[in-house]
């Protein structure tokens, strides 16, 4: 089985005005609940063998912030595409760099995030920050990139995240 995870960066900081877009960084609670998504992800039996990760700043920090706290770190790559990037890109970062990994994590931003997971399944959900989206496919990879009848378990989000 293929397993796919489309998972949107932790909360971002909008407090520095000189930042682009593009350079902004988590706040603290974006900081709190990527480490909590890797827990929850490895707990559901969804840890990934690698990571296709934006370039932007949040979603690099969201990675960095997760990639510890899974059994085994998987390998990441940080791909400029996924910065504006819809499911177009996310299909051709998989057919470029997906090989024989069972699960591998996009983890980028909306609106693209959202309108792949409606592309794919059907259902249109909603991405909040670091919520993560479980589909799965049959076939492997090879067939099933280009499919839109992927199976969406669920939507997990860092809601139930104790705080301090």
């Amino acid at each position: 089985m293929t397993r796919l995870i489309l998972m949107r960066h932790a909360k971002s900081s909008w407090k520095d005005h000189g930042l682009t877009d593009h350079q902004r960084p988590l706040n603290g609670r974006g900081r709190d609940d990527a480490p909590y998504m890797a827990r929850l992800l490895a707990e559901k039996g969804w840890a990934p063998d690698l990571a296709l990760v934006s370039d932007a700043a949040r979603t690099e920090e969201t990675w960095a912030w997760m990639a510890g706290e899974f059994e085994s770190e998987p390998s990441a790559l940080l791909l400029p595409a996924l910065y504006h990037g819809g499911l177009r890109d996310i299909r051709r970062a998989l057919e470029d760099r997906v090989r024989s990994e069972s699960t591998v994590l996009a983890l980028g931003h909306n609106p693209g995030w959202e309108e792949a997971v409606k592309l794919l399944t059907g259902r249109a959900v909603t991405m909040k920050t670091a919520n993560a989206a479980l589909l799965s496919h049959k076939l492997g990879w090879a067939d099933a990139v280009g499919r839109l009848d992927w199976r969406l378990h669920t939507i997990l989000t860092p809601k139930g995240r104790p705080t301090r």
